[in-house]
């Protein structure tokens, strides 16, 4: 039953826990990786994950935590210098996750917590208190990043629409 159980919500949820975590992290590759560890981590522990009032969330912000590993390894590593060349992420990272590129474009500009709580927000669907709750922060914060966000976003398109010459 666990296995089945699992590979139901893997299949369920993926693309939504990776659009979630592309909102934080703005690159499609490292999304990918850590949305892997994730679900590798919820099915090494899947008799608790499966009880979490919010799976999905226990993913995103499982991921969102390897993250800060991640940034701190590679604070660690020793750059290489121009005579190398950097690996393309191929692809656009937006339609890949079914997300509009000029949209992740935006998302990118936020803050850190703005995109999180987006993440939260939007792409799991979750409410303010499970929001809340998921990120460590009082759901008022929670209430007050998602409108500075969502207020900046609305900003950042009419300005583009205008810009595109748009009415």
């Amino acid at each position: 039953m666990g296995q089945l159980e699992f590979t139901e919500f893997y299949r369920a949820d993926r693309d939504r826990c990776l659009r979630a975590v592309l909102t934080g992290v703005g690159d499609r590759q490292l999304a990918e990786d850590l949305v892997a560890e994730a679900f590798t981590r919820a099915w090494m522990s899947w008799h608790k994950v499966r009880r979490h009032p919010a799976p999905r969330a226990w993913i995103v912000r499982t991921a969102l935590n390897l993250r800060v590993s991640w940034w701190r390894r590679r604070r660690r590593e020793v750059e290489l210098d121009d005579g190398h060349e950097a690996a393309d992420p191929g692809g656009d990272p937006g339609l890949v996750a079914g997300l509009d590129p000029a949209l992740l474009h935006l998302l990118r500009r936020l803050p850190q917590r703005q995109r999180e709580v987006i993440a939260f927000r939007v792409f799991l669907d979750l409410d303010t208190a499970a929001t809340a709750k998921a990120l460590g922060m009082a759901p008022g914060t929670v209430t007050a990043h998602l409108s500075r966000a969502v207020a900046t976003l609305r900003g950042q398109l009419v300005i583009n629409q205008h810009l595109e010459g748009g009415s």
